[in-house]
């Protein structure tokens, strides 16, 4: 453990600390702040400011370090989604503004990819919207998405996860923007981990779409930060809908609980400022020497592949991937990870996302002396 006191402030409530060997994931608490993020945000509590004026300053340092043009922060990335839903819905119509999640009268529904379909869309349908599959399982032509797109179509949302193989069956971005575009109609991405390499780093709105979001806590932010990056039409409408516009503006709008205080707006910009400085080659070469003293345990034990993730894209580099044999250890990936969350320290890891037989571990939330940890005690459990 790092420190002699390691997790006493939940044990005195009553509550088990863990060990994070899922990676940024908002069940564990997503992230810690790194030094310059807490540093920035205890200065900001020297003094108050009018929120409306901080958002638009912090928005506009955030979208001149990116090159876009205008940003916006927000709680979180899903709620740049929800947020982002509302304007291309009502705009700055401050009466549509006020008349949602009641869509009568406006463009209500947010065309999506079938084969995109993922977790995480149930955020655009907050404010709202409606979700439209366009395709089917098979995949997504271009006379698909045109056919699709009427009057009723307030944006077309498309998912970027470039760390994975590209789907042959689903519409690019270039193509959906041009369509969409063509048929006069905003385009959305959800881009929360596409944070490095650093020209991916806001690129979807460069390519053209009209807005993208951003989770800050990747960045050692808060969990509770994310970030909306877009045209000015589309931020301005968002600060509209926000708490910030149900405050200052007077305009009762979905966006009033998806506050954000002072201390997080400044601790976003320290966030971004430190990414864009940052030496990822020292960041990456730990994340591969943390892998490691995962990995090194785990080798030429009977039943058992373990192997290096060699990602280095969007927000977790590297990991751990595990497989057993059920025949040779006694038991599956599913009593694997049991047994490492009932053991002391209590250490958390999850099967693949994929649906595959497979343990999948990242060291993003893993603190000092915590891989060699997770490595011994992977081990030890398979060797009973």
């Amino acid at each position: 453990m790092t420190t002699r006191d390691w997790g006493s402030i939940y044990k005195e409530l009553g509550a088990t600390p863990v060990v994070n060997a899922t990676g940024s994931v908002t069940f564990l608490g997503g992230s810690t702040p790194n030094a310059e993020v807490k540093a920035a945000m205890d200065a900001a509590d020297s003094a108050f400011i009018p929120l409306i004026h901080l958002e638009q300053v912090a928005g506009d340092r955030i979208a001149e370090m990116l090159g876009v043009p205008a940003a916006y922060i927000t709680s979180g990335a899903g709620s740049a989604l929800t947020l982002s839903t509302a304007a291309f819905m009502a705009g700055t119509d401050e009466d549509k503004i006020q008349q949602l999640p009641n869509t009568t009268g406006m463009p209500n529904e947010i065309l999506i990819q079938k084969r995109q379909r993922y977790w995480y869309d149930r955020c655009l349908e907050f404010a709202g919207a409606t979700l439209v599959d366009v395709g089917d399982d098979d995949g997504t032509t271009a006379d698909d998405l045109r056919a699709a797109i009427s009057d009723r179509t307030a944006a077309v949302h498309w998912v970027a996860y470039e760390q994975n193989p590209v789907d042959p069956d689903v519409l690019t971005l270039e193509e959906t923007i041009e369509i969409t575009h063509a048929a006069g109609k905003p385009v959305s991405v959800d881009a929360a981990g596409q944070i490095f390499p650093l020209e991916n780093f806001g690129k979807y709105v460069k390519m053209g779409a009209d807005f993208q979001c951003i989770a800050a806590k990747y960045m050692g932010a808060p969990h509770s930060t994310g970030i909306a990056l877009g045209t000015k039409e589309v931020i301005e409408a968002i600060s509209r809908h926000s708490f910030v516009g149900y405050e200052t503006h007077r305009i009762r709008g979905i966006g009033r609980p998806h506050k954000i205080d002072r201390q997080e707006i400044m601790g976003v910009v320290a966030a971004v400022e430190r990414w864009m400085t940052l030496n990822h080659e020292d960041r990456m070469e730990s994340a591969e020497a943390q892998s490691q003293e995962i990995l090194t345990p785990l080798q030429d034990i009977p039943g058992v592949t373990a192997w290096l993730n060699p990602n280095i894209m969007g927000h977790q580099p590297y990991g751990v991937h595990v497989k057993l044999d059920p025949d040779v250890v006694g038991f599956t990936i599913d009593d694997l990870i049991q047994k490492l969350r009932d053991g002391d320290p209590s250490i958390w890891t999850r099967s693949a996302l994929d649906g595959q037989a497979r343990l999948d571990i990242h060291v993003f939330g893993l603190n000092d002396g915590e891989a060699e940890l997770v490595g011994n005690a992977i081990a030890a459990v398979i060797k009973g």
